[in-house]
């Protein structure tokens, strides 16, 4: 895949961040990059007076400074006060955001993932503006939840942030309960809608997150009339459909059997 993501930093009044600052902090938070950003550190100053580029390795990171809102998104927000409740009113009272993007040489979309998560994660720990991030236009989080998560964009398979560019959602169907994701599509394309009747809430969330992060990990390898299962006796059957709950939306359909 060639795509990027976009991030949005929303501010509570309009900034402009320090690129050496963030530099510093994201070489910090993430001493795995320091080699990688030590060989453009030169680069680093010499950008940094614009305010917009920052060197990792092949990799340029560009941050823009908009003095405005984002664009109004009800249904982004109506979403994230299922866990969030003060979304709509942080989203309300921000009056400026960052853009961050990853741009270079073409790379896998995990890797993209991991460093621009570094990246906001060090915006917020120097601009104190921050109040709010938008993951791709899909996933919103405050900024204090995103510094700390963060600070896993390097940890190993499963335990790095999936859940800032994945929201794993509840909903009711007829015959018992289901979790549907947003944002999991950048990835692999669908969403995965999981119905079941026979699972806790708690035991349905956890296993949707479980498929969620090994999807992001090892790409799009369920396929069509598959099952899978955490032992011999549970097996999940996967349809490809669009889904009837949600406007159509491309989804890996997982049914667990129960009667």
């Amino acid at each position: 895949m060639s795509r990027s993501f976009l991030g949005l930093v929303l501010l509570e009044r309009p900034a402009t961040p320090d690129m050496v600052a963030l530099a510093e902090a994201l070489r910090t938070r993430h001493p795995e990059l320091a080699a990688e950003m030590e060989a453009d550190a030169a680069a680093i100053r010499q950008r940094s007076a614009g305010g917009s580029v920052l060197h990792c390795g092949d990799q340029l990171i560009a941050v823009m400074s908009m003095p405005a809102p984002i664009p109004q998104d009800p249904g982004l927000w109506s979403r994230t006060t299922m866990a969030w409740p003060e979304a709509n009113t942080v989203a309300a009272r921000h009056r400026g955001h960052l853009i961050v993007s990853v741009v270079g040489q073409s790379q896998p979309l995990l890797p993209k993932a991991r460093l621009m998560t570094a990246v906001i994660g060090a915006l917020i720990a120097t601009v104190p503006e921050c109040c709010a991030v938008v993951w791709d236009g899909k996933v919103a989080r405050p900024a204090d939840h995103w510094l700390h998560f963060s600070r896993r964009s390097y940890a190993p398979f499963p335990d790095y942030p999936f859940s800032l560019w994945v929201d794993v959602l509840p909903f009711r169907w007829q015959r018992g309960i289901g979790a549907v994701t947003m944002g999991l599509t950048a990835f692999v394309d669908r969403e995965i809608q999981f119905e079941t009747s026979g699972l806790t809430l708690e035991a349905l969330i956890e296993r949707v997150a479980g498929l969620a992060v090994y999807l992001i990990e090892h790409g799009r390898v369920l396929k069509e009339g598959d099952t899978f299962g955490g032992d011999a006796n549970e097996r999940i059957a996967v349809r490809y459909k669009n889904s009837d709950q949600f406007n159509g939306m491309p989804v890996f359909l997982c049914t667990d059997g129960s009667p």
